[in-house]
């Protein structure tokens, strides 16, 4: 009987621990001269049960966890190859609540197969997309992803189908597919999860815009802090290379598409296209006036497709699947799967796919299992760190574009950060400018000077130093970087301070000096 053991090798699920864990099972495996193999996997996305060890000896994979090395002896001792006789035991992995709840799209793969193994990526229905794109004509690609509804999973939300059009009607010698995968918001894991999970899936999706467009040439631009992820899509990419996926002619097509890694250095405005972009050209990372756009003249002046991770790796199933099928979930303009990725404090914290539409509410209390603390929930954030603070009032809004939108707050990348009822409002506010001082490129002012102002103001208001004159200042530096910045870093830095002073105007009142210097 062949028996085969899942041990993640996610970075989520390194952080505790699971290369230990691997050795440990490599070590008991060879002592008792058991015919088992160990695969490296990605992560289910259940991070409070990680690392979480999977067993398949032939029948439904069931599941241990949070598995220590310290653990590793006693499963064995337990049988726990043959049965779930064990304190860790989860059985059937598709059955624990959190998984089966979902709808795995995306992310169908992560977890599931062996991230390096093209055969493993084939037989869990890899490349029927590329497939399907390779015999079709580049105005049909571009047709089925805008039917199928697909907006940029970045944040924005912008129609795919449209930028991947007008790219294609460019006139020019050369056309480039850029991933974003800066994935810098707090509370975000769903780009290096992918890449660190399924890698073959971006490259696919990649390829399949490159057929699209027209364009020949992909540069992923991954963020420093992800080594991890930039191993696996380097490995991958040299794989796929091999076995003509990417290359002169992608999958004997004769159309050619290559790609390669660049590696970011830490700075969080290289998330906005137009800063990658000027970094990806060895330039620094300052924002571009707008027009003109990159899908007309974007990476070396060249038309250019700039997608997030997320939105290029939805874009196989759509061609494998078709528009209609993908178009089924979600919910007015929000069409398909969105990773949902909760964070904070929150005792289930992990990646949950589902069609748009679960209110906040289902998200925080149902899937999530509220507050790690045990105490009441007292704001979500949505949207990394510029997202608006939403209090219990709002949970029944519907996780939508428009609905949030119509909330003045954001999707954003999906990432849900939860607050228990200790979070000091105030605080969290001066956060959000602190952290656009910080990490602005410098070039526009109402971003550059009105975050330094703000940190300023809010430090005078905790002091009781004028304090209606003190909250006017907030405001209306929140309405100039709103509408007076050149990107989202300053446009989107009031959602986060305007909401927590509008659903918490109990923690913007004075207070004693020394809680305020805390």
């Amino acid at each position: 009987m062949s028996i085969t053991i899942f041990i993640p090798r996610d970075a989520a699920a390194l952080a505790l621990g699971a290369d230990g864990v691997a050795a440990a099972m490599a070590k008991e495996i060879a002592a008792r001269g058991i015919p088992a193999r160990i695969v490296r996997n990605g992560s289910r996305g259940m991070h409070w049960l990680e690392p979480l060890v999977e067993v398949d000896s032939g029948g439904a994979r069931r599941a241990f966890g949070p598995v220590a090395p310290g653990d590793v002896a006693s499963l064995f001792a337990a049988g726990f190859l043959d049965g779930d006789a064990h304190p860790l035991a989860l059985g059937p992995t598709d059955a624990i609540p959190f998984l089966a709840r979902q709808t795995r799209l995306t992310f169908a793969r992560c977890g599931v197969t062996d991230p390096l193994s093209l055969d493993d990526y084939r037989r869990h229905d890899g490349l029927r997309g590329l497939e399907k794109a390779v015999a079709m004509a580049p105005e049909d690609i571009v047709r089925e992803v805008t039917d199928s509804g697909l907006r940029g999973r970045g944040g924005a939300g912008f129609p795919t189908g449209i930028k991947w059009n007008t790219v294609r009607g460019a006139v020019a010698e050369q056309k480039y597919i850029v991933c974003n995968a800066d994935e810098g918001d707090s509370g975000t894991f769903a780009d290096r999860m992918i890449m660190e999970g399924d890698p073959f899936v971006l490259i696919e999706g990649m390829a399949i815009a490159g057929l699209a467009v027209g364009a020949t040439k992909g540069f992923i631009y991954i963020r420093s802090e992800y080594p991890h992820a930039v191993a696996a899509m380097r490995a991958a990419i040299l794989i796929a290379r091999a076995e003509g996926i990417l290359g002169p002619a992608v999958l004997g097509s004769g159309r050619g598409f290559d790609m390669e890694v660049r590696v970011g250095a830490g700075a969080y405005v290289c998330g906005e296209e137009t800063s990658l972009l000027n970094s990806l050209e060895g330039k620094r990372g300052v924002v571009r006036a707008k027009p003109p756009l990159p899908a007309l003249q974007g990476l070396f002046g060249k038309p250019t497709v700039v997608n997030n991770v997320i939105s290029l790796a939805s874009v196989p199933v759509i061609l494998d699947k078709g528009a209609a099928y993908y178009k089924d979930f979600g919910m007015g303009r929000s069409r398909g799967t969105i990773p949902i990725q909760i964070a904070g404090n929150v005792k289930h914290a992990g990646l949950f796919e589902t069609g748009f539409g679960l209110t906040l509410g289902e998200i925080i209390e149902t899937i999530g299992g509220g507050t790690a603390s045990g105490r009441p929930v007292k704001a979500v954030q949505v949207g990394g760190p510029l997202g608006a603070y939403f209090p219990p009032a709002l949970f029944d809004t519907p996780f939508d574009y428009e609905a949030f939108a119509a909330k003045d707050g954001l999707i954003g990348h999906a990432g849900i950060t939860v607050f228990d009822d200790s979070a000091d409002m105030l605080k969290m506010a001066r956060f959000a400018m602190e952290f656009c001082a910080v990490e602005n490129c410098g070039k526009c002012t109402p971003c550059r000077i009105g975050s330094t102002r703000g940190v300023e103001t809010l430090d005078k208001l905790a002091l009781g130093i004028e304090p209606d004159a003190s909250l006017a200042l907030v405001t209306d530096l929140c309405n100039t970087m709103k509408f007076g910045s050149l990107c989202a870093l300053g446009g989107f830095t009031p959602y986060p301070v305007m909401s927590a002073l509008t659903h918490f105007p109990q923690d913007f009142v004075p207070r004693p000096a020394a809680v305020a210097a805390e």
